[in-house]
């Protein structure tokens, strides 16, 4: 979290990403039963309230993206010692056991593999992408799935090329070689005085801007993947906006998370998209720690999953191993699920 934008209490429970099966329900559940598989979603999606209800809109009042560490009725289930373990992002994902509101689960294809499993591009439009790590490439894709006719990558680093262009991208460029602005470099390059769609993934303020110069002035989309920290203000020229394109950020692609992630995986498994393509290595549990390692280093695209045994993931101290077993689950409104292929303990950071 040091490293990141997100602020959470410790000790914490971490993970948000991960693919389980129900374990066991509370008396209010109805959406899903013991023994289905499910991917815990760390943005809710209750279907009830105005922006579940809006076909445009996906932050769910229920959201808790914020440093809480409780989930909705305001209490952990998680602790060691008799103390209180907080929860990460309603998820926590990192430990064979974990408890979490129906809101926070989205039921999918038994048929889904567990370690494998929006701006709304037009077909045949052109799309760039600014930053070709892990998420950039997910960027382009997402663009070839919906249609885009042309996908062009943009990094400082040419070492990311060529799996960008295996993904689909018909061409890579770096700001370096060239003197001039990126959006006239894109302008010469395609024939075309802007472009359909933007993707800035890296969280720089001076990409965000060259993305929204790089789009359409009459119906162009600038979209915001990429985090910069909070603290930092971005300022631009009025006149990107003046004329008819759209600026928009992006949490959770946009999507409604219960309804939508499903069809992500139905997607994957009809092989409209392939993530071997993105997969550089996988880790067991027990050895999370080498992933992160080669996450922060010069390793930028790196993806890595983590599957099966122990977990031991250590901010700065230590860490202290407890069993989920024992956690209660007598709210009526949380499912404790596992992980598949999960063993017996689990570790939580310490301050």
């Amino acid at each position: 979290m040091t490293k990141g934008a997100i602020v959470s209490k410790f000790p914490v429970t971490v993970g948000h990403e991960a693919t389980g099966v129900v374990e066991s329900i509370g008396e209010g559940v109805t959406m899903v039963k013991p023994g289905v598989t499910v991917i815990p979603v760390f943005l809710p999606q209750c279907r009830e309230c105005k922006a579940c209800r809006d076909p445009d809109g996906n932050l769910c009042v229920s959201s808790h993206i914020t440093g809480h560490g409780v989930l909705a009725d305001g209490t952990t289930r998680f602790t060691c010692r008799g103390k209180p373990v907080y929860h990460f992002m309603s998820t926590s994902t990192f430990t064979e056991y974990t408890v979490v509101d129906e809101t926070s689960v989205a039921k999918i294809d038994d048929e889904a593999h567990p370690e494998k499993v929006s701006s709304r591009v037009t077909r045949g439009s052109t799309c760039v992408a600014f930053g070709l790590g892990r998420v950039g490439l997910l960027v382009i894709m997402g663009c070839k799935s919906a249609g885009a006719s042309r996908i062009i990558g943009i990094d400082l680093n040419k070492d990311k090329f060529e799996k960008a262009v295996a993904v689909r991208a018909i061409k890579c460029i770096s700001p370096k070689d060239s003197t001039k602005p990126i959006n006239e470099v894109l302008s010469e390059m395609t024939g075309e005085v802007t472009l359909g769609y933007s993707f800035e993934v890296i969280g720089h303020l001076e990409t965000m801007i060259d993305a929204l110069a790089s789009c359409s002035m009459n119906y162009g989309v600038g979209v915001v993947v990429g985090a910069p920290l909070s603290a930092k203000m971005l300022t631009y020229d009025p006149v990107l906006l003046c004329a008819g394109c759209t600026r928009k950020g992006c949490v959770f692609g946009g999507w409604e998370s219960r309804d939508d992630v499903p069809k992500l995986v139905t997607d994957f498994l009809e092989k409209k998209f392939d993530l071997d393509q993105v997969t550089t290595h996988v880790f067991p549990f027990k050895q999370i720690n080498e992933g992160f390692e080669l996450l922060y280093s010069h390793q930028r695209y790196l993806f890595f999953i983590a599957v099966a045994s122990k977990l031991t993931f250590i901010n700065l101290s230590s860490s202290i191993s407890i069993d989920f077993h024992t956690a209660p689950v007598e709210c009526p409104t949380c499912i404790n699920f596992t992980q598949n292929n999960a063993s017996t303990s689990t570790s939580y950071l310490s301050k």
